[in-house]
């Protein structure tokens, strides 16, 4: 699904959903968890019909007893929910209207609790407050194709967003529970946490917990057999819905509610392997006086003096660690560079060893704050290593971003892919930064095959169209009122079998290219893939590939126009309306079908270039497939350097500023990204002007 389409529907969910607190007097909080229930649902019952679909497809067939009925075990070891019968969404849906839904859907929560009794408790029972009539218009859209569909990544962008704005309307407090997608994926790409105990003592929603465990999916490996997971919580709230999103997903966590300032609830002080978080920052009023924070063995390097708590956070975070253990998680950016006794502790921090990447993240990352933040990393293996403990990465990834809307940004898979590559390369990696490189121009690579497979129905169907055309006007110069008329409409005609001719060409070029880089790719071993690509790179630029695919794209765009121009001619002033069938309405048929097709092309187009530059970007800065320091982008300091800084930990102190002439922006591209994200305002501020003018009538009455 494309991410204009993706806005759509979670716009329109969004407003459906929002009926709940128009209906009804419960408050932003007391409706999230009615909200959140329903999706938990729609997104349980997806993953039980594929896990059912693909258990059942494997199934031996015994000759007299057919095949076994599907057990319990079978959906939990493919990391999803059993759904009783009663529990599941198209039995909702499918409810008789005198039933009473509301108490269906409470009877639904309740025999999953039954079914799993770590969920005791945990999901929403009160939908019986609710009219029938909402409640089912809920279940229907819920219910729409694309959402049955919908699974992994959609859902969870889905979930992403609903959560996202109950956090806006103050449904939780500040939006802490909740951390981006991109922040996730970076942690968890950079920490890679593939076994043993992981922690996370600011769980919020457990995206933590749920991104560790589609990359331990990734890695053809079970969640399950490799890690446990530990969070803790303040809220009760977001500890229901961190411990629903783990249910959801099919995996299990010993999350505890409890306040992480005063209490360790699982007594993990040098026991974990991994520790992710996204702590409030800044928080202040935390009673040092008490006991429990005077004598906590999660600060070895002291209280911070001043009210804030952000060097309480980072303490607990490198405490938790055993030796060889690794942390990753947000931080303010501004405590990259506190000054007083935060500087002190900071600087103990730095002579550990510990302190292994720093990467600062540019602002509009989250939805409920537009600040800047940095994501620290420690690694307590490298401790024990003089060389590797005198060495910190520092990374500004302030200017690498992907625009969603006006006011939120975050990372496109590929840019995530070249963060963790370059971090790689860092710790020596070499074979990771090759499978970024080739998974670019694989994707690269398939997009172009698709645009040679699109090509050819698209020069027929511009052949059909011209054919078409001829003909009408063969047939029908007695019809030409005016000589110039005729000549305009045979010169069209004839650039327009000029533009099919140059498609045809434009057509072999795109194959042979295709075909070279598709060769390149599958036949030369891993060691040998970035200089081959770098060659083959090279190889292209005369004819440059994103030329011929420019070209292409303008050449079919013109015979769009050429198209369109004729039969406007032909409707306003040839047709004659005797006719029965008017080969102009005809032809406009099949141009409306060219034109779908085009833009297909259009989006494949952007593709190829889109996944090329990728690869280019990463391969320029490191075209030896080994790490360097990138003026503007990334920089390895010793423990000397840092100290020369007053300790400072913020990466932009230390990169520099990017002297790069070329920026590698592909403007007509941007140009039409622009008008995207102008359809978006345009659409926000309509949105707006409906709104005020509601409010207005309102007043009036």
């Amino acid at each position: 699904m494309q991410g204009k389409d993706l806005q759509k529907l979670e716009t329109e969910l969004w407003r459906a959903a929002d009926q709940l607190r128009a209906n009804s007097k419960l408050t932003a909080s007391e409706y999230s968890m009615p909200v959140l229930g329903l999706i938990f649902l729609r997104h349980a019952y997806n993953r039980f019909l594929k896990v059912k679909e693909d258990v059942e497809a494997n199934l031996p067939i015994h000759a007299q007893r057919g095949k076994r009925p599907l057990t319990k075990k079978d959906f939990e070891e493919k990391n999803a929910m059993f759904l009783p019968t009663k529990s599941r969404y198209d039995y909702l849906v499918e409810l008789p209207e005198k039933e009473d839904i509301g108490e269906a859907i409470d009877l639904a929560m309740k025999s999953i609790e039954e079914e799993y009794p770590n969920l005791t408790g945990v999901l929403p029972k009160n939908y019986s407050i609710f009219s029938k009539e909402l409640l089912r218009e809920l279940l229907r859209i819920f219910n729409k194709e694309v959402l049955q569909k919908a699974e992994g990544d959609l859902f969870g962008k889905i979930y992403e967003y609903f959560l996202n704005k109950f956090a806006m309307t103050g449904a939780q407090e500040g939006g802490e529970f909740f951390t981006p997608f991109s922040l996730v994926n970076t942690i968890v790409n950079v920490i890679e946490p593939d076994h043993g105990i992981v922690l996370d003592p600011a769980a919020g929603s457990a995206g933590m917990f749920v991104q560790t465990g589609y990359f331990i999916e990734s890695e053809g490996l079970k969640p399950a057999e490799r890690v446990t997971f530990y969070g803790q919580e303040k809220a009760e709230t977001n500890t229901k819905l961190a411990k629903m999103n783990l249910a959801v997903h099919g995996l299990e966590g010993n999350i505890q509610e409890g306040n992480t300032f005063y209490e360790d609830k699982h007594d993990l002080v040098g026991k974990c392997d991994y520790v992710m978080a996204n702590p409030p920052f800044n928080v202040d009023g935390v009673d040092k006086a008490k006991d429990s924070v005077k004598k906590d063995p999660r600060l070895p390097f002291g209280l911070p003096k001043n009210d804030n708590a952000n060097y309480l956070w980072i303490q607990y975070f490198y405490s938790y660690l055993k030796p060889t253990g690794r942390a990753g998680f947000v931080m303010a950016s501004s405590a990259s560079d506190a000054g007083h006794s935060e500087k002190d502790i900071r600087e103990k921090l730095v002579k550990t060893g510990a302190v292994d990447v720093m990467i600062a993240i540019g602002t509009n990352f989250f939805y409920t704050r537009s600040l800047p933040c940095t994501l620290w990393f420690f690694d307590k293996a490298k401790s024990s290593n003089k060389q590797k403990a005198d060495r910190v990465l520092m990374l500004d990834a302030r200017k690498i971003y992907r625009k969603v809307t006006q006011k939120i940004n975050d990372f496109s898979d590929e840019q995530l892919q070249n963060i963790t590559a370059i971090v790689a390369l860092y710790r020596g990696n070499i074979t990771k930064y090759l499978q970024t490189v080739e998974s670019h121009y694989v994707n690269a690579s398939e997009a172009a095959w698709q645009i040679v497979d699109v090509s050819l129905p698209i020069i027929e169907m511009g052949k059909d169209i011209q054919l078409g055309l001829d003909d009408f006007i063969k047939k029908n110069k007695n019809n030409f009122k005016f000589e110039e008329d005729i000549e305009t409409v045979s010169l069209k005609n004839s650039t327009l079998l000029t533009a099919i001719a140059d498609l045809e060409l434009l057509e072999k070029e795109i194959r042979a290219c295709v075909t070279h880089q598709s060769n390149v790719i599958w036949n030369e071993k891993l060691d040998k893939v970035n200089k081959t690509l770098l060659s083959l790179t090279k190889s292209m630029e005369q004819p440059s590939f994103q030329k011929i695919l420019k070209s292409f794209r303008k050449e079919t765009e013109g015979c769009l126009k050429l198209f369109s121009e004729q039969l406007d001619v032909i409707e306003k002033k040839y047709a004659l309306r005797k006719e029965k069938e008017w080969i102009a309405l005809q032809l406009k048929d099949k141009l409306k079908q060219l034109v779908t097709t085009w833009e297909f092309l259009v989006e494949l187009t952007h593709n190829v270039q889109y996944f090329q530059r990728n690869a280019e970007w990463l391969q320029t800065r490191f075209p030896d497939a080994d790490y360097k320091d990138i003026e503007g982008l990334c920089k390895v300091v010793s423990q000397k350097d840092i100290s020369g800084k007053d300790y400072s930990l913020s990466p932009g102190r230390y990169v520099g500023v990017d002297a790069a002439v070329d920026d590698g922006i592909d403007y007509e591209e941007r140009l039409n990204e622009i008008h995207f994200e102008l359809e978006g305002l345009n659409e926000e501020a309509n949105q707006l002007a409906n709104k005020i003018s509601e409010n207005f009538k309102e007043l009036v009455l």
